[in-house]
């Protein structure tokens, strides 16, 4: 009983609904169509965590597949010169870039840059501002990777899901566009969820199109799994330490204020979330305060 719980927070996120919304049906081709509209740098996620796993990897592979993106390349080259990579105004390509910051680092130089790209547009019909949604993305990134060190966990593979976690609210916006009348947009006081009104709205959820997408672009089967399950809406969902790091995480982004709306009622911190994540709660601070670092130096690195 006291598991069932636990979870009913996450229960309620994800199945209660409000007002019923104007179903569209959209094939999963068609949300494979939106996906791939989506700016380039998220795909480039899933090859660099490749090199990254790849023991044999060289930093010039890496080099090679940051360049394949110019717009990506331009702003990895301007963030390696800001004070969170120790750099100095000297860095004037993408392979001195990735020599400055070496394997241990790359993968949240390359984060970062992902998220500029996020601060340009708002996501309209869920009433998400562009600056919100980066935030949102990085921090739960860096929330994500700090309680994955915590727990011993893959920091990196916790990072990447952080950060990719709303992969399905930016395709569902797109899908929306075109779609949808004003009066059809997500609506706090008319749907008490995402979920709810997605599931109306498109007959799925966002947490399930990013599953398909990460699949779709071959991220790690765990990664997708995670996401799929990270709003805990199942009691079955807790069996992934990283479906419940991000819910985790995301208790830590909603301290800061840096949460979505319809999301806010999945991140209540639960005894079995703590155990499922491989975590204790005396560990959640020293992580928050580590996130909050690593994102304000994220910020001042995009600023400048």
């Amino acid at each position: 009983r006291g598991q069932n719980l636990g979870f009913m927070a996450g229960i309620m996120c994800r199945y209660l609904g409000g007002m019923p919304a104007v179903a569209t049906s959209f094939s999963r081709e068609k949300l494979f169509q939106i996906a791939r509209s989506l700016p380039a740098d998220l795909q480039v996620l899933s090859g660099l965590g490749d090199l990254l796993q790849d023991v044999n990897s060289e930093l010039e592979e890496i080099a090679s597949l940051l360049r394949r993106d110019v717009a990506l390349a331009a702003r990895i080259v301007r963030i390696s010169n800001s004070a969170m990579f120790g750099g100095g105004g000297q860095i004037a390509s993408v392979e001195e870039a990735v020599n400055r910051v070496g394997f241990g680092e790359i993968l949240k130089l390359v984060g970062t840059a992902t998220t500029a790209r996020f601060s340009e547009r708002a996501l309209e019909h869920y009433g998400i501002s562009a600056q919100l949604l980066r935030d949102n993305m990085l921090h739960g990134a860096f929330a994500c990777e700090e309680l994955a060190r915590a727990a011993g966990a893959d920091t990196r593979v916790a990072y990447t899901a952080g950060l990719m976690r709303t992969l399905g609210i930016m395709v569902l916006d797109r899908a929306g566009r075109g779609h949808l009348h004003w009066t059809e947009r997500y609506v706090p006081s008319r749907w008490p969820t995402y979920s709810a009104w997605e599931g109306g709205m498109f007959g799925v959820d966002n947490c399930e199109v990013s599953a398909l997408i990460l699949a779709e672009w071959r991220f790690p089967r765990e990664m997708g799994d995670a996401l799929r399950r990270h709003y805990l809406a199942r009691a079955t969902d807790g069996g992934s330490q990283l479906a419940c790091l991000l819910n985790v995480a995301g208790s830590l982004t909603q301290r800061e204020n840096r949460s979505l709306i319809g999301e806010n009622g999945c991140w209540e911190i639960a005894p079995e979330k703590l155990q499922g994540a491989g975590l204790t709660e005396d560990q959640l601070e020293p992580a928050l305060a580590a996130a909050n670092h690593a994102f304000d130096a994220a910020v001042a690195a995009l600023a400048g």
